[in-house]
């Protein structure tokens, strides 16, 4: 897998440059990565995209958290290493892509009021997937049926 081997290399660079923060957050990569592997569904280019986003979204969470315990010096950890961590994954699509993504699978869902945002949310959760933050997809579904 190509990611494996860019971590790898990477991870030798941050040793060699002695640059311990990116070397902690590129060794959690790798960590995540390992866990695929071992699990029963392996390690594929989809679960992988899975786990970084999972890990790039609970990293904000806790800078977050920090922040509101104002301890900035921890949430500025967590957020460079969410920062790292999304360095690997797919550039994610702007909200006006979204949008326009969303206005076609609501034309061929039939979707025309807020009760069928079930039917919408299915196929842009697996037509976006990887590509775009869920909350965004959802928030902007909402937008465009109540719209309707």
């Amino acid at each position: 897998m190509q990611l494996e081997e860019q971590i790898q290399a990477d991870m030798k660079a941050a040793m060699l440059a002695k640059d311990q923060p990116r070397l902690e957050a590129i060794r959690a990569i790798k960590s995540v990565l390992l866990l695929l592997k071992t699990s029963p569904e392996g390690l594929t280019e989809e679960s992988a995209i899975k786990a970084l986003q999972k890990e790039v979204k609970n990293r904000r969470e806790t800078a977050e958290i920090y922040t509101t315990q104002n301890r900035p010096e921890l949430a500025e950890v967590e957020t460079f290493q969410a920062g790292i961590i999304e360095a690997y994954l797919p550039k994610q699509m702007s909200e006006d892509e979204v949008r326009e993504i969303l206005k076609s699978i609501i034309a061929q869902t039939g979707a025309s009021s807020p009760a069928d945002m079930g039917k919408v949310m299915g196929a842009a959760t697996k037509q976006l997937a990887g590509k775009a933050d869920g909350k965004m997809i959802s928030s902007l579904v909402k937008d465009l049926l109540s719209k309707a």
